[in-house]
């Protein structure tokens, strides 16, 4: 769109307006955008086309629309995260990422919708309500990042900007067949995003960009990338270049699951396809299981579960009857375990560094690795337990191959790959080092080859 834009063969009012009828039409289906700022959109777009026609210099993104999960500070738009307790927010200013996306000339058309308080794996809440899946209206497109993945998925917008505290990002991109990155914390400032990621919350929780192809996200990463002052684990890091050469001669591991949680047949099939492209490249890759996964897993609970419930206490205590229902089901899943006390915060925070520094050391030998993003597919609004082969999986169990990547703090990209037999899609997740995204988004390319992106039949 923007290489279009820039030759003169699309103009931004025809691509706002596209986009604008697009969402009149199928956003009552889906119920992914829970904000569309029309007005302001069509003065960007006017502005963009005169910038255009002036031959003014043009940014990366000039003319691109964008939209926002409602968790990030736009100027003006509401910011209440799906929850009665914060309806009638506004922000007051942009998150730095919402800044640098405007200066390259992207023109936001509004923002997504999430579970209250961005605490489930499906999208619904009391003050917008339910979010629908555009491959079928019957299941969800996931959480938290879910509203933006089906606005993406659906066309209703072209990439967006998601976060993710335990696979919010990779999770809607797998249930809706699109592209996804977790990066590092502090490659992409968290600063403006409510809940604040700082603190415990600062260990796991990021925001990245979504998309419907790798190379989208490489060029939304390239914009929203930087330090900032407000994010506690910001870092002076630009973008580096990464050729296909270099590439191949990153060492690549993976596997099928994690010996405890089973995944899908399909799923299985989509890693094993995922690595047969690779080497079909000339990447070299072995099967490898990193070791403390189980350590992970337990740990990213002490601080997203544990810890986030603690957090959130002074803001939902006295007014239990505004909560939604999945809010008030993470309560009580939070609630069977004992009070975090400080001594179990300080000993997960050691844990998590000593976790961290072990996996280093391991992932020398595979310092990329492919994996599920996910046990199943999009699942049905409010399913809780699947059956694979002859195991019972549960909800937060399924969910399990993205969180232990939080914890860790390394960045995780997901593509789509395969199809369920149901047609829906399923995702591989590319994990690599900390700070190696460029790295990440390259063997992604690739992968990408052997599925990629399809319009779903909304």
């Amino acid at each position: 769109m923007a290489a279009e834009v820039r030759g003169r063969n699309v103009s931004p009012r025809e691509l706002i307006r596209s986009h604008l009828d697009r969402i009149e039409r199928l956003n009552p289906q889906v119920n992914a955008l829970v904000h569309v700022d029309t007005e302001n959109a069509a003065r960007a777009a006017q502005a963009a086309e005169t910038a255009v026609m002036h031959k003014a210099e043009l940014g990366p993104l000039h003319g691109v629309p964008v939209t926002i999960k409602s968790c990030i500070d736009v100027e003006g738009w509401p910011c209440e995260a799906g929850t009665r307790l914060r309806s009638g927010k506004v922000a007051s200013g942009d998150a730095p990422l919402v800044a640098r996306l405007k200066k390259a000339g992207a023109i936001p058309l509004g923002n997504s919708n999430t579970p209250e308080l961005l605490m489930a794996y499906e999208t619904d809440n009391a003050l917008y309500g339910r979010t629908n899946n555009p491959w079928d209206a019957e299941r969800t497109p996931g959480g938290s990042s879910g509203g933006e993945s089906a606005a993406i998925a659906g066309c209703l917008s072209p990439a967006g900007v998601g976060s993710d505290g335990g696979g919010s990002i990779r999770i809607p991109a797998h249930f809706t067949g699109i592209c996804g990155l977790k990066p590092t914390p502090g490659r992409i400032p968290t600063t403006g995003h409510f809940p604040c990621s700082a603190g415990p919350f600062a260990l796991i929780g990021v925001v990245g960009p979504m998309a419907r192809t790798v190379a989208d996200l490489q060029l939304l990463f390239r914009v929203m990338v930087g330090p900032d002052d407000g994010d506690p684990h910001s870092i002076p890091a630009g973008v580096t270049g990464l050729t296909r050469e270099e590439a191949r001669r990153i060492t690549v591991g993976w596997f099928e699951d994690d010996g405890s949680t089973p995944v899908t047949e399909e799923t299985r099939n989509a890693v094993r396809q995922a690595v047969d492209c690779l080497r079909e490249e000339g990447f070299q890759a072995s099967p490898f299981r990193p070791a403390g996964l189980v350590q992970a897993r337990q740990l990213w609970w002490d601080v997203f579960g544990r810890a986030g419930a603690l957090m959130l206490a002074s803001l939902v205590d006295g007014r239990e009857t505004e909560l939604s229902p999945l809010l008030k089901e993470f309560l009580a899943l939070v609630s069977r375990d004992a009070p975090l006390t400080l001594d179990d915060l300080l000993k997960v925070w050691v844990e998590q560094d000593r976790l961290r520094a072990r996996w280093l050391s391991e992932t020398r030998r595979f310092p990329a690795l492919i994996c599920p993003v996910c046990s199943v597919p999009a699942f049905r609004h409010a399913e809780r337990e699947w059956t694979i082969g002859n195991k019972g999986v549960k909800y937060l169990d399924a969910m399990t191959y993205t969180q232990w990547f939080n914890i860790l703090g390394v960045p995780a990209a997901v593509v789509p790959v395969g199809r369920s037999p149901e047609g829906l899609p399923i995702g591989v997740q590319v994990v690599g080092r900390p700070y190696e995204e460029e790295a990440v988004l390259a063997i992604a390319a690739i992968v990408e080859k052997c599925g990629g992106w399809r319009r779903p039949p909304i």
